[in-house]
């Protein structure tokens, strides 16, 4: 085989590796601008801020949390009702941080999987009265999320801290 062939040959392979490292590259650089963002997102919600993480959700998103006797349970249709959920989030005083986070798909129709651990302290005695370790898979639609389901290690707990709310008088979000 001539030189010619064996170089152009070569210089193909090159360029189909470069091709692939470039897009390896580039969803590794995604992923981390993601998960910056929602880190981002969350620690506003810590400091009672949920509007940046309400802006992620599509105008029609559904977000299921786990049926029981407490202020989340079920399935929040719509923008309106998310912030509702999140209002109420926020007046627990529940607070959270992203452990990890995994993607699939492609950016227009993607599947995150986040592994989110929340606690929350009683605001007179400083006590802890609330922690949980928490999956959400969330799939997107040009970057909203249309759909969230929640995934609870231990679901009474939940219920175990919507008592204490009520004790404290911490009112549902309407």
């Amino acid at each position: 085989m001539p030189n010619s062939k064996l170089s152009a040959r070569r210089s193909k392979y090159l360029f189909a590796a470069g091709g692939a490292a470039t897009a390896i590259a580039a969803r590794t650089l995604f992923v981390r601008a993601l998960l910056f963002k929602l880190r981002r997102d969350v620690r506003a919600l810590n400091r009672g801020d949920y509007r940046p993480l309400l802006s992620v959700f599509a105008e029609d998103a559904v977000l299921v949390f786990n049926d029981g006797a407490h202020r989340w349970a079920g399935e929040h249709r719509g923008k309106a009702a998310i912030e509702r959920f999140l209002q109420s989030f926020v007046a627990a005083r529940i607070e959270g941080e992203i452990i990890e986070l995994l993607v699939s798909g492609v950016p227009w129709r993607m599947t995150l999987a986040v592994r989110f651990d929340d606690h929350a302290h009683d605001p007179a005695s400083g006590a802890e009265i609330y922690r949980n370790r928490t999956a959400l898979v969330a799939h997107t639609r040009w970057g909203r999320i249309v759909r969230q389901e929640d995934f609870y290690e231990d679901t009474a707990r939940i219920e175990a801290l919507e008592q204490r709310l009520v004790e404290l008088g911490v009112a549902v979000a309407l």
